[in-house]
This record gives structure tokens, sequence and C-alpha cells, in this order.
């Protein structure tokens, strides 16, 4: 194959590949993601993926993202091993006619970066500790500078603990969505609707 052939069959196999992450359920982020860490590699590589080998992998995940986080050379590590997956499910013979290579990922059980071996657990709060936070923030608004924002930020804060709001939802509410007359007892929802009295306006409402 000419050099012009061999780049235009690289360009079809990662339209392929995303094709085929597409095709499996993943959402466009996480496509994005893994071909932008295929690109950095590529980039650094110089030449087809194909071609890389362990010794190259090692100089690349050894050397080059030697001081990276642990989280950027995993997920290189694991963008890299999907796509030879696809390579040898794909194209493996094909590539054996075109280029006389056999497709072998070059990451393997020696050199394959290993995710943070620390427990990463997140234990929520217990419920004194939330009421100890929430009694020592409302203190501080008695003698705070700005008492609007800082209400502001409390009460979308006890919203998010007590009714289980997201941020997109909370930020859309406004006092006409309080519904003061269901008490302190009442059972909580959320959810959203179209305003008819404003253009394009979403609102949030709770009851």
């Amino acid at each position: 194959m000419s050099e012009e052939e061999l780049a235009e069959f690289e360009t079809d196999v990662l339209a392929g590949f995303v094709l085929a992450r597409a095709s499996a359920g993943l959402v466009d982020s996480t496509i994005r993601n893994d071909t932008n860490h295929l690109e950095l590699i590529r980039d650094w590589f110089g030449r087809p993926l194909w071609e890389m080998k362990p010794a190259d992998a090692d100089v690349y995940f050894g050397k080059v993202l030697r001081d990276a986080k642990p989280s950027t050379r995993t997920g290189r590590a694991g963008a890299l091993a999907v796509f030879f997956h696809f390579l040898e499910l794909r194209h493996k013979v094909e590539l054996h006619n075109l280029t006389g290579r056999v497709v072998e990922c070059p990451l393997d059980e020696m050199n394959r970066p290993r995710a943070s071996v620390e427990p990463q657990l997140r234990i929520p709060p217990s419920e004194a500790e939330i009421e100890e936070l929430f009694a020592g923030w409302r203190e501080e608004l008695v003698t705070c500078r700005k008492f609007g924002p800082a209400a502001r930020n409390y009460a979308v804060a006890r919203l998010a603990a007590d009714v289980g709001l997201r941020i997109n939802e909370a930020r859309m509410l406004d006092l006409d969505d309080v519904r003061w007359e269901l008490g302190r007892s009442a059972s909580s929802t959320s959810g959203t609707e179209r305003d008819p009295g404003g253009v394009g306006r979403s609102r949030g409402w709770c009851r």
C-alpha cells in the first residue's frame, strides 16, 4: 500500500472503532475520551498504532507518562487495549494481508499500568455528622458578610441533603416552587416543567 492509501485505511479503521463503540451503547463523551487518548499516543508514536510493540509501550508508559496521574496512565492504557482488541476482532486478517503484520496488543501483564491499589471507598457521613455540619453553618449565617449568597448556598445544600435534588434541578427552583402548605413532613419529589409564561424557560418544582 502507498502511504496515502495506508493513511486512508487508518482513518477508516478509527471511524469503524468509533461506530462500534457507539453501537455498544457508550455515550459520546466516553468515545471521545478514548479517541483523544489514541490520538495522543499516535502523535507520539508517529506511525499507525498497530505497529506498536511491547518495547514501544514500555517507553511510552514508563518514560513519557512516568509522572502523569495514575488515572491518566490507566485511562490511556485502557483505550489502547480496547482499540487493539477491536483490531484483532475486525481487522487481524486484513492487516496481515496488507502489511504482513500480526496484530498483537503491546500491553501485557508485565507493562500494563495498574490503577492505584489504595481503596477508593466513599463512606457517606452519618446523620449526626450532617446535622452538626448544618448547625454550624446556620450559626455562621448570622455573622456572614453577604447574607444573600450564604443563605442561598445553605438552602441548596439542605435541599440536596434532605430532598435529594440534583444540582441542575436545584438551580431551576424559585420561591413559587416551594409548597409551604404541605409542611415539613410532606413527601418530596422533584421534576422539571415548561413554563408557559416564558419562552423556552424551564422551571423546577418541589412538593
